[in-house]
């Protein structure tokens, strides 16, 4: 349930509840072994209370993916690709940064996967769906422009995290941006 301000502050506390142990769950362990028992029980509410607010897990996750998403977008949504790619890209690394370790987990595991295509396919609608360079290209040309861009920001912010973070957030920032312009920009030129 996302919150909109205007629920009783037992609800609030509530679906805080709920969320917070969502995410140590998340942390612990890959999706498909969170029960809802064990949410109810690391939430100290009923599995009742939970079913109330979420028809399972998978609602519940998809909810988180929707606010994740939302937040990033409202970063990056006056920005026009491909120009500001770089200024994308920034956002991407500052964001993914502040938002802690599970979103690291479902930036980087495999078992969240479908919820980080979901989350790349709304941030790609909205960013490069509004791009009218973008848009004259052929579909093959629209993917592989996208699956570049999309894929090379992925695979450094991974192998960053997977190193323990060893160089400075902007360092890995600058790296790249060099790495994901360069090609994007190439590609333009042509």
């Amino acid at each position: 349930m996302i919150l909109t301000g205007n629920e009783d502050l037992r609800v609030i506390k509530t679906i805080e509840g709920i969320k917070s142990a969502f995410e140590e769950l998340i942390c612990q362990k890959d999706f498909e072994k969170i029960t809802v028992k064990e949410l109810s029980e690391k939430a100290r509410i009923n599995k009742k209370t939970f079913y109330h607010y979420y028809a399972d897990l998978y609602d519940l996750l998809a909810e988180m993916q929707v606010e994740l998403s939302s937040g990033f977008l409202e970063r990056v949504q006056h920005y026009r690709l491909p120009d500001d790619l770089s200024e994308v890209t920034r956002e991407f690394f500052l964001y993914s940064s502040e938002r802690g370790e599970a979103y690291e987990k479902i930036t980087c595991s495999g078992s969240y996967e479908y919820v980080r295509n979901k989350m790349i396919g709304q941030v790609n609608d909205v960013t490069w769906g509004k791009s009218s360079v973008y848009q004259k290209l052929s579909d093959f040309d629209k993917k592989l422009i996208v699956n570049y861009a999309n894929t090379v920001s992925l695979e450094i912010y991974k192998q960053w995290i997977a190193s323990g973070k060893v160089i400075a957030l902007n360092e890995i920032i600058n790296r790249a941006i060099i790495l994901t312009s360069s090609g994007i920009q190439g590609f333009f030129e042509k």
